[in-house]
């Protein structure tokens, strides 16, 4: 008796859990074929995953922001194992408050070989914030450099040498 009670619920359970994962289209359960989710974004430097454009990438709409301090506590030049190799500033510190959002503009090499690397914040000026320092760390790609010898400066301070 057990047993002609307890097949029919084995198979009832297994049937469930089949469908359990499935899901009824234009629901919104899963995104149709062909949407926007559908898209995935690659990384413009290869082994550096990273969304793109990155959050400290200068972007439309700047101009209307404040520009403030950026408290620079780290900075390291990290070389990738890779051919050409591929070079990263990693950056750790604080942000003035929590409401900025940090800026890095990479510039190219100047007749000196120095690459600067402008480090700072933008904050909307009428915004109220609590005034506690936001920690950040960022891994910024400098790109790949096949011969020479490039300074690194950041905020006019150098952070390292990169030497291919």
């Amino acid at each position: 008796m057990i047993r002609q009670i307890m097949l029919p619920l084995i198979v009832s359970g297994v049937l469930l859990a089949a469908c359990a994962g499935q899901s009824i289209p234009g629901t919104g359960a899963y995104p149709e074929p062909g949407s926007p989710s559908d898209i995935i974004v690659a990384s413009p430097y290869p082994g550096f995953e990273q969304g793109y454009p990155a959050p400290w990438e200068p972007a439309v709409g700047d101009e209307n922001l404040v520009r403030g301090e950026v408290f620079i506590e780290k900075q390291e030049v990290i070389v990738q194992e890779s051919f050409p190799p591929q070079f990263v500033l990693k950056l750790s510190g604080a942000l003035p408050t929590p409401c900025h959002q940090l800026r890095v503009k990479v510039n190219d090499p100047d007749a000196q070989n120095q690459i600067q690397v402008e480090v700072y914040s933008l904050a909307k000026p009428d915004e109220i914030c609590i005034q506690v320092l936001e920690p950040f760390e960022d891994s910024i790609p400098l790109g790949s450099y096949t011969s020479g010898e490039y300074k690194i400066l950041v905020n006019g301070k150098q952070a390292g040498v990169i030497a291919p």
